[in-house]
């Protein structure tokens, strides 16, 4: 008989361990089935930060695109107010030297109109000869037809001489 308690008692130990081999396992497989469902979640967790980030990013491209499509919109619009001002002063500097040039023509005549007989002169004053205005109008410079000739200088016929 003690051989049959001892075959009793060793066939339960062996039920013992079986048991809690069993247990282990269902333990273990429950850690891994919590380890699979937190890693998911981390995954998920990390896809949404990534996703994220990218529309952070998009978001930014898009602004930087518009404020880079507004400061050429208004390099544009500064060139082109350039170029209106550098005509306008390529006008007026045509202007200033058509002028100066029918200055110097205006004082040669009236300094050969001084230096010939041609004028009258006032005989009151000896310091300075001073010109007076001729009583035929031929001769005053200031009726001859090109002299009443507006000015006409533009960007456009400015290179034509």
């Amino acid at each position: 008989m003690a051989s049959s308690s001892g075959t009793s008692s060793g066939s339960s130990t062996l039920m013992q361990n079986s048991g809690s081999e069993e247990d282990l396992q269902v333990l273990m497989d429950e850690r891994k089935r919590k380890r699979m469902i937190s890693n998911r979640e981390s995954a998920r967790r990390s896809r949404m930060r990534k996703q994220k980030h990218l529309d952070d990013l998009m978001a930014q491209v898009a602004q930087l695109r518009k404020e880079n499509h507004q400061i050429i919109t208004r390099i544009n619009i500064t060139t082109q107010h350039y170029l209106n001002v550098e005509a306008e002063n390529s006008v007026l500097r045509a202007q200033a030297s058509e002028l100066s040039h029918r200055l110097q023509s205006l004082n040669e005549i009236i300094s050969f109109l001084n230096g010939s007989n041609g004028g009258n002169f006032d005989d009151d004053q000896d310091t300075s000869p001073a010109f007076t205005e001729p009583a035929d109008s031929f001769l005053n410079p200031l009726n001859l037809a090109y002299l009443n000739q507006p000015i006409m200088a533009s960007a456009d016929n400015m290179f034509q001489y």
